[in-house]
């Protein structure tokens, strides 16, 4: 064999021999790089809300406002929103799309028999409840419902100022409030209200008129039931609650602890 052919040929087994390499090299980069996205996609989901406002009683005026804000509110806090007054979304195949449901101005029976059962049960998984303003307005014949949402509508001032007098400073849904909060809604006086509610807000009778309970009067609490999270405002009953910023800011921190963050 010639020298040039013996040249030629370790010339041509470097060039395969570096390709093999490259190729390598490539093949692990394409490897992390699908690791990387799956795991972004499945460990760290964006997570999805429910936001049903079927109603069978009083129909609140402010609930498309109240949708448009809670679906803008999505878009600036990383969930997404899904928004419904069908109850037939009430199947455990509809409701594994979603990490917390929201019971947005819901008046009286809202859900069959089935239908409750199911939502029991996706609350049983680990999942979150936000109950605005009429939720509590809803489903007085479930017992387990109001265990949920710790307490029922009983009456209702006119729509005036009061001062709201911040309990607990460290939830999602207070952080940002100072000792007080000043602000114009239709404020509920409760029955049933259940002892174990880690009260967040509450209102100074003082400062309104048509308040029932006295020094302790609950406007916002949450609470772990049942295997899930839930949360409730009384707030948001007028269409300007959903211009407010910080009553929005209320909501998302709502969700959050609903959802688990």
């Amino acid at each position: 064999m010639s020298l040039s052919s013996i040249f030629m040929n370790i010339l041509r087994d470097k060039v395969q021999k570096m390709k093999l390499f490259n190729i390598c090299i490539l093949c692990v980069f394409l490897s992390f790089y699908a690791c990387k996205s799956e795991g972004n996609t499945t460990a760290n989901p964006i997570p999805k809300v429910l936001v049903f406002y079927k109603t069978n009683g009083f129909y609140h005026t402010s609930i498309p406002a109240g949708l448009k804000a809670i679906l803008t509110l999505g878009k600036e806090n990383n969930f997404l929103v899904d928004t419904t007054n069908n109850a037939d979304v009430f199947v455990p195949d509809s409701l594994k799309k979603y990490k917390a449901v929201v019971f947005f101005n819901t008046t009286q029976d809202v859900l069959d028999l089935k239908q409750q059962i199911s939502f029991e049960k996706y609350i049983q998984a680990g999942n979150g409840f936000v109950g605005i303003h009429s939720a509590t307005d809803t489903e007085y014949n479930w017992p387990w419902y109001h265990k949920l949402v710790g307490a029922y509508f009983a009456s209702h001032s006119v729509i005036q100022k009061g001062t709201l007098k911040v309990k607990i400073k460290d939830h999602p849904a207070t952080k940002f409030l100072g000792e007080t909060w000043e602000r114009e809604d239709e404020w509920y006086n409760f029955k049933d209200v259940l002892p174990d509610l880690m009260v967040l807000i509450e209102i100074d009778e003082s400062s309104y008129s048509g308040g029932t309970h006295g020094e302790d009067h609950p406007i916002a609490w949450y609470h772990e039931y049942d295997g899930g999270r839930a949360f409730y405002t009384a707030g948001g009953h007028t269409e300007e609650s959903y211009q407010d910023p910080l009553f929005l800011k209320h909501i998302t921190g709502g969700i959050a602890y609903a959802l688990g963050r």
